[in-house]
């Protein structure tokens, strides 16, 4: 697909973000500065990263790569941290797990010749990855925080029966595996139903065959679905023990936030 869409097509899209901008505005959402700016970050963003990734094609793979990887994970760490940031440990939990996906990932890829080792196929295909991984432990830490409010009393009562914070938060890292995995799945299921996935929808539009551009979305969707259930199951197996004590004792939600 040799086609360029011209910078004016390109202009004519605010017209999709003005209808959400509309509703914000008519209904009193308090969005409308969001839209706006999310909107304009999210395009320079882009065309920054665009930048980037043509000055990193021109380097060597065994530097460009490594150094456009760091900074996904460094940057997906942060924002996932976010989510649970009063909780002790948790940026270098979120770092060496993303670390840890990544390299097991990328080693699948490259020991059976999945993809080849250039900043046109790792890169790309590794973002995917590391994106949804950073989605699955925000969402993991957020999920576990809620449920641990929730069951408080529950948890407390176990603990008093002579339970241990493993026993007495096993049904609450079974909710939060259960909200990090289940929309993966519900995806995984619909694949190629509901929508064509984008991995496959880009490289039919850039001229490859369907069944080619299919084998590469399983490689890529299977991919996603393993390091989303990776993160999900790190974060809840180590994050749990910190909403207990020493004496193990349930920690007040209010003072790991202090």
């Amino acid at each position: 697909m040799e086609r360029d869409v011209s910078n004016f097509s390109l202009l004519v899209l605010i017209v999709f973000v003005m209808v959400p901008f509309t509703i914000s505005y008519f209904y009193q959402l308090g969005l409308k500065k969001d839209i706006m700016w999310s909107s304009i970050r999210g395009a320079l963003q882009l065309f920054l990263i665009g930048l980037i990734l043509t000055y990193l094609f021109n380097l060597r793979p065994i530097v460009g790569i490594p150094i456009m990887l760091s900074v996904m994970i460094t940057i997906a760490t942060f924002h996932a941290r976010n989510k649970g940031k009063e909780l002790p440990n948790v940026f270098i939990t979120i770092l060496t797990g993303l670390i840890v996906i990544e390299i097991f990932v990328l080693a699948l890829w490259l020991g059976f010749d999945m993809v080849s080792f250039t900043p046109e196929e790792v890169i790309p295909m590794s973002g995917m990855v590391i994106g949804n991984s950073m989605v699955a432990m925000g969402l993991s830490l957020e999920r576990m925080k809620s449920e641990f409010g929730t069951n408080q009393g529950k948890i407390l009562a176990a603990l008093s029966l002579g339970a241990t914070p493993r026993q007495a938060s096993h049904i609450t890292v079974k909710r939060t595996l259960n909200a990090a995995l289940i929309p993966n799945i519900d995806q995984l299921k619909t694949i190629g139903l509901v929508q064509l996935p984008g991995m496959m929808t880009g490289l039919i539009l850039g001229g490859i065959e369907p069944i080619v551009a299919i084998k590469y979305q399983l490689v890529i969707s299977i991919s996603i679905f393993s390091s989303v259930s990776i993160s999900a199951i790190i974060v809840s197996l180590v994050m749990y023990r910190f909403f207990f004590n020493q004496n193990m004792q349930l920690v007040d939600l209010e003072q790991l936030q202090k």
